[in-house]
């Protein structure tokens, strides 16, 4: 089964709550083990740097605590699936999803540094393996997640499509890097 996304704003549930769920695939190769993390603001680095594409990424200095859910075994890099912070906004990041080339053509995806440079083939931007550690530490509402990603996204683009779950106690977002 792929991965799966259900979304309820505050005006379909019975009790005027938001929720957010996901399941994870692994596919058909075998099942990716999880940890479950307490990130404590110091823990948290000030600069950034992604395994897959070696993209470096300064960070604020104001990092709150948040958890997070990352591989078990973490060669491949963090891909902190999802957590939630301090002011109880959760958000969920690595759901892949698929495009078409219409839409690839008005918005492509970042280069990869061997179509740049002509080395060895290393997605540029950030991905999946990245969105929860540098995005959930620093929002204070769903809204100001979405915004936040977008600001990333702008600055260093992204090697791969998503789906991005954001929700806070009023409300629940959805951000697609197609």
């Amino acid at each position: 089964m792929p991965c799966t996304t259900l979304l309820a704003g505050k005006s379909i549930t019975y009790d005027g709550s938001t929720m957010t769920a996901r399941n994870e695939d692994s596919g058909s190769t075998g099942f990716c083990a999880k940890k479950f993390r307490v990130i404590h603001p110091e823990e948290q680095p000030r600069l950034y740097k992604t395994v897959l594409s070696h993209q470096e990424i300064t960070l604020p200095n104001d990092p709150m605590r948040y958890t997070s859910m990352p591989n078990a075994v973490d060669d491949e890099g963090i891909w902190a699936a999802a957590g939630v912070n301090a002011c109880n906004v959760s958000m969920t990041a690595t759901e892949t999803i698929t495009s078409n080339d219409r839409v690839l053509s008005a918005d492509p995806l970042t280069k990869t540094v061997s179509q740049v440079r002509g080395t060895e083939e290393t997605p540029g931007g950030i991905g999946e393996e990245d969105i929860v550690t540098i995005v959930l530490p620093y929002i204070h509402s769903a809204r100001e997640g979405v915004k936040r990603l977008g600001s990333l996204l702008k600055e260093y683009g992204t090697y791969e499509m998503n789906g991005i779950a954001f929700q806070d106690v009023d409300e629940v977002w959805w951000l697609e890097t197609i």
